[in-house]
């Protein structure tokens, strides 16, 4: 059997109703983007590590869709992560008797590098966005909340209890393309942990509380029409509010940074932040943060280095 027949037989028989259909959507692009196009006419048993150790090494020099040229690591490990589970599944199920992935030497993982606005920019985009458009609190609501795109634009006002002052994060929404055209579509969290409650400070509580009494939609961030407004349509008003603000241009996720970044600061504990967050665990957020804790690391080591007397 050719591999696009089988790439086709388990991503719609083995694995399309057991992932979310942001999960399905982004393999069957792997797929068809990445896999097929060098890989499609390959016979399940003549797979051999050399041909996929080429195909890595060709996907890391000449694998970007757009120039030709290099495809970034984690990229990459997301295509051969695909390949796997599929030859994986192949020869559990008896479709070739042996598969190679276990052979192939793989890029390292690229570690994103964490943006967060300093305060003076915080500061901006906080008064910017509280006398702008309704849909600007969201900026608001993300830099006190550190929640994520996807789950700001599915927060509905039930997800905010006022007495006690909680919003509650139990949804995200993400973009996906359906015969050429994009919709909005809400999904439970991709993890337990992201499920999770989040205190209000008062000022937010107040903000949000006035804003529902002039809300014509269920949603907190809504289209005109009382719709789920789109990522990427969020994310342009992001970077419009940014250039507004004279604003050195950030991704959206700069805004869950710097709420991290600012909790850190202020000497909130790691455990805390992290289920605040909805991280996994601690370690994620300790790793992922601990370049913040720079000031606090300085201020433990003079209060230890008090004991040292100089004569």
């Amino acid at each position: 059997m050719k591999l696009n027949n089988w790439l086709d037989i388990w991503l719609n028989k083995y694995t399309k109703h057991v992932i979310k259909l942001k999960t399905f959507t982004r393999y069957s692009d792997i797929i068809n983007k990445h896999i097929n196009p060098v890989l499609a006419d390959a016979e399940l048993n003549q797979l051999t590590g050399e041909i996929l150790q080429n195909f890595v090494l060709f996907k890391l020099n000449h694998g970007n869709l757009n120039t030709n040229g290099k495809l970034a690591n984690n990229t990459v490990l997301s295509i051969v992560s695909v390949l796997k589970q599929a030859l994986r599944s192949a020869v559990i199920l008896g479709m070739t008797d042996k598969e190679y992935t276990a052979v192939i030497k793989l890029p390292p993982t690229t570690e994103k590098t964490v943006e967060a606005f300093e305060r003076n920019e915080q500061k901006r985009l906080e008064s910017f966005c509280i006398i702008s458009k309704p849909n600007y609190i969201g900026i608001i609501i993300c830099l006190y909340t550190g929640i994520r795109l996807g789950e700001l634009l599915a927060l509905t006002w039930e997800d905010i209890d006022f007495k006690k002052s909680v919003l509650s994060v139990n949804k995200t929404a993400y973009t996906i393309k359906r015969n050429g055209k994009n919709f909005a579509h809400i999904d439970i969290p991709k993890t337990k942990s992201s499920i999770r409650f989040i205190p209000l400070n008062k000022s937010l509580a107040v903000i949000l509380n006035n804003r529902k009494k002039l809300a014509r939609s269920k949603y907190i961030i809504t289209t005109k029409s009382g719709g789920i407004v789109q990522n990427r349509s969020y994310q342009k008003s992001f970077k419009y509010i940014l250039k507004k603000c004279n604003i050195q241009y950030k991704n959206f996720h700069a805004l869950r940074h710097t709420f991290a970044t600012r909790a850190l600061e202020l000497g909130m504990d790691v455990k805390t932040l992290s289920e605040i967050l909805g991280h996994k665990s601690p370690v994620i957020t300790l790793n992922r943060y601990s370049h913040s804790m720079t000031g606090y690391k300085i201020e433990m080591m003079n209060k230890v280095g008090r004991l040292l007397e100089v004569k």
